[in-house]
């Protein structure tokens, strides 16, 4: 049975959250790139090729658990809240772009 690391984990967690790597990279203190790597990781152990495949996998496979108010096991899934010890490691909002006027 394959098995994944806490970060492995941690980062398709929230990649099944919808949350691009860039945004899990905040989340989680680390750079894109790592965070990349560690998908890559997953996939090469899942045998898929994208994201999305390895996120189905680990859940069919019970690495990574469904989200539902009613499993009891959900808690189990979710990654330790970040630090907020630094303002850099909180997640910011992209900035607003204004289109002139026509």
């Amino acid at each position: 049975m394959t098995s994944l690391t806490k970060r492995e984990h941690d980062c398709l967690h929230w990649a099944a959250h919808g949350k691009t790597s860039w945004e899990i990279g905040q989340i989680l203190g680390i750079s894109e790139r790592t965070v990349n790597f560690h998908i890559t990781n997953t996939c090469d152990k899942l045998a898929v090729r994208t994201r999305q495949a390895a996120i189905t996998a680990a859940i069919r496979g019970d690495l990574l658990f469904a989200e539902s108010s009613t499993n009891a096991a959900t808690t189990r899934s979710r990654p330790p809240a970040p630090e907020q010890s630094s303002p850099d490691r909180q997640l910011r909002s992209p900035p607003t772009i204004r289109w002139p006027s026509p």
